[in-house]
């Protein structure tokens, strides 16, 4: 399995409703596209907030790494990657990706 981490730190323009739109338009994504096993997406609720402005991310699961690639070629995904780009600081550079292989 394939856990793919993204965090994002939104523009403080950005309200609450819009990120919770971008989150739903990316769980969708789940129901369209083979060897996605869950997404999970939301705004940190950590004791230690040491987020680092990076207050808000996802997880998504997939079963190997051609589903993650099925994934990043997926028009949907591109119009959430978008979105997200548009809303985060700095664009891209408000954005961390960690794709971390889960051995059982």
């Amino acid at each position: 399995m394939i856990r793919h981490i993204v965090l994002i730190r939104f523009r403080d323009d950005v309200p609450e409703a819009a990120i919770d739109t971008i989150f739903a338009d990316l769980r969708r994504i789940r129901e369209v596209l083979p060897g996605v096993i869950s997404i999970t997406s939301g705004r940190s609720e950590s004791p230690e907030q040491i987020e680092r402005g990076y207050l808000h991310g996802f997880v998504a699961d997939f079963t190997d790494w051609d589903a993650l690639a099925a994934y990043q070629a997926h028009p949907d995904h591109r119009s959430v990657g978008d979105a997200l780009i548009k809303n985060a600081v700095g664009g891209l550079d408000g954005i961390l990706v960690f794709d971390l292989p889960v051995k059982d």
